[in-house]
């Protein structure tokens, strides 16, 4: 059964952010509620001049593969037990599923001043931001020199080892020259309709990558997929977890919390974009 809670953020004195957490969701009735909702808040800006509040949804999905709607289906390798379904946003086809982490973002980009560029660079930097500090402070020798940057040839963000072991500063280092890629670690795919985003972001977390082995994912034959649990530790269910495992690890929620956060930051102006980096 679907669970759903919701709260408000103030990011600033004009504008109010909201946020709605969905969990064991179908992804067709949340895809139909989602573009309702746009559409509603379409027609009351249009024929009342009424801003209405943005949204975060932040939801757990059933799994499931998604098709952009410029999608090829030579990228589905292999049919499964898992649902295809076809939607309106951009991109190839991708994998949805629990433990990974969907943000679907429902903007007034007029609004807010943003240009669909804008918020794609706030879509990565938003991650790149929260994932870097998670790495950082992990005590897990595996996170030492990974990094996660976006790339300007393909949308997302991706994980990055470091060859120089010596650079204290490399997560600053927005040069990708002296670093090897691992793998992609989020992808983004949005939908613009009179102004108003909606669609979003799915960064994987804890989920099953195997999932994506009947894909290619994003429409990247051999494209390999990354989690963050596989670079520091993410916590098990409660009864599995210990005084000193909670200790040195961080829960689903509290990687989805400092998600979050940033995006609202970001959203009430507190975050300016970084430089996007020369291909």
């Amino acid at each position: 059964m679907q669970n759903v809670t919701q709260q408000t953020h103030n990011t600033s004195p004009h504008d109010t952010l909201l946020t709605k957490s969905l969990s064991a969701a179908d992804y067709v009735s949340t895809h139909d509620a989602m573009l309702a909702r746009t559409l509603e808040r379409i027609a009351l800006k249009k024929e009342q001049g009424l801003r209405t509040p943005d949204e975060l949804w932040i939801v757990d999905h059933n799994d499931v593969y998604t098709l952009g709607q410029a999608g090829k289906e030579e990228h589905i390798l292999q049919r499964t037990d898992t649902p295809i379904i076809k939607t309106d946003r951009g991109g190839q086809v991708t994998w949805h599923g629990h433990g990974q982490l969907v943000v679907y973002w429902l903007f007034d980009l007029d609004s807010i001043g943003w240009s669909v560029r804008n918020l794609v660079s706030h879509a990565e930097q938003a991650i790149e931001d929260m994932v870097n500090d998670c790495l950082q402070n992990s005590s897990s020798s595996i996170s030492d020199n990974i990094s996660a940057h976006a790339r300007r040839d393909a949308p997302g963000v991706y994980l990055y080892a470091d060859t120089d072991t010596d650079n204290d500063a490399q997560v600053q280092n927005t040069s990708l020259d002296d670093k090897i890629m691992l793998g992609k670690i989020a992808s983004l795919g949005f939908k613009i309709k009179h102004g108003f985003s909606y669609h979003g972001i799915a960064l994987n977390i804890n989920c099953d990558l195997s999932a994506f082995n009947a894909i290619n994912p994003c429409g990247y034959a051999g494209m390999q997929m990354l989690r963050l649990a596989d670079f520091l530790t993410i916590q098990k269910e409660p009864e599995a977890q210990t005084a000193q495992h909670i200790h040195n690890s961080l829960s689903y929620e509290q990687v989805t919390q400092k998600l979050i956060d940033n995006i609202a930051k970001r959203h009430a102006g507190l975050i300016e974009l970084r430089a996007i980096a020369p291909k």
